[in-house]
């Protein structure tokens, strides 16, 4: 018989979290092995979330101390994590320690941005407070899966929505020598991207057939953005970074604008973004201007260049829940269970959302 993995969600109720449940029904080799919502616990999974009702008739959200109890019902767990940032590295602290008393092997995959920095003081003069468990720290990478094939550390974490959008377009063109240092990146975000709690941007009267920028030029992907092609491409760069709010639920479209260093084609330029993700599963070349429609709701992410002179412009498509968070966060624990990548995650589009 196939192993498989009972898995913890932890931060239940958010959307990240539905969408980890959500794959987990889909996985041929995971179970449910607890969902931990402090608010929610001991009321129906499908309470919150209606949708998954056929997956989860009876389920319901546990405590953080209840899922802690069954940590001794199975040798291998998987851990993963849609807390909000600043919770996540506690809640995982603690299921890493009683995993250890308990005998058990725990693999943890964080789309939090809890470890998205390697150093706790970076992280704590972007968010704002100190890091909750720095000596983790060092067992975690994070970076987008197809910008590094292997890691060192038993757990991995996945960039931010906006920041995977913005690399999959930057790491290509910096890694290959094609562009300077010098991007500009004005983005587009659905309502999902704010989170399940209610707040006046996110309020349907405010967010129907509105669209407007926040933080510009000072969103906290900048230095997460910037860290992360270091990691990948060798380079710094400079970001100037504008997101946007946009008037539908899903999806994320970034138009990203950089400088040749040297005068290629849009053709040649096509053909190296090509090659870049040759053998990628999830990372699509297109040959015309994607559109948010036909990735929303699967794991897929599609780029498409344009170059006038000396200018190239890049647009970078992808579901902000699936490829930005929960999906690019599965492919992280299928590579770390040992399974292929695309394990689970290769629906397609429904197409009219």
């Amino acid at each position: 018989m196939s192993e498989s993995w009972p898995t913890i969600v932890l931060g239940g109720s958010g959307y990240v979290a539905g969408e980890f449940l959500r794959l987990i029904a889909l996985h041929p080799r995971l179970t449910l092995g607890g969902v931990v919502s402090t608010s929610q616990a001991g009321e129906p999974i499908a309470k919150t979330f209606s949708h998954l009702a056929p997956a989860y008739p009876n389920e319901v959200f546990l405590s953080l101390d209840a899922v802690v109890e069954r940590l001794r019902e199975a040798p291998n767990w998987l851990v993963l994590s849609a807390a909000p940032h600043g919770a996540s590295a506690v809640l995982i602290d603690r299921l890493l320690v009683a995993a250890q008393a308990a005998g058990a092997s725990m693999t943890v995959v964080d789309a939090s941005a809890d470890f998205r920095f390697a150093d706790a003081n970076a992280f704590a003069e972007i968010y704002g407070h100190a890091h909750a468990a720095p000596h983790r720290l060092r067992e975690f990478r994070c970076a987008v899966p197809e910008h590094l094939q292997t890691i060192d550390t038993p757990h991995a974490a996945h960039p931010g929505c906006f920041a995977t959008t913005m690399l999959l377009g930057i790491v290509p063109l910096v890694a290959q020598g094609i562009a300077g240092e010098d991007f500009y990146v004005s983005a587009v975000t659905g309502s999902t991207g704010a989170g399940r709690t209610l707040r006046e941007t996110t309020h349907h009267p405010v967010r129907q057939s509105n669209l407007f920028a926040y933080q510009p030029l000072q969103h906290r992907h900048d230095p997460e953005v910037r860290s992360l092609v270091r990691a990948a491409a060798g380079r710094d760069i400079k970001l100037r970074f504008v997101p946007h709010s946009g008037p539908f639920a899903r999806g994320i479209h970034a138009t990203i604008f950089a400088t040749q260093k040297s005068r290629l084609s849009q053709a040649q330029v096509h053909e190296a973004l090509t090659e870049f993700y040759r053998g990628s599963s999830f990372v699509k070349v297109e040959s015309s201007p994607p559109r948010v429609k036909d990735i929303v709701a699967t794991n897929y992410a599609s780029l498409h260049a344009t170059v006038d002179g000396d200018t190239i412009v890049v647009c970078s498509v992808l579901d902000n829940l699936l490829k930005g968070a929960a999906g690019g966060s599965m492919q992280w624990a299928n590579r770390l269970l040992g399974l292929p990548e695309s394990t689970g995650l290769t629906a397609a589009a429904a197409g009219w959302l």
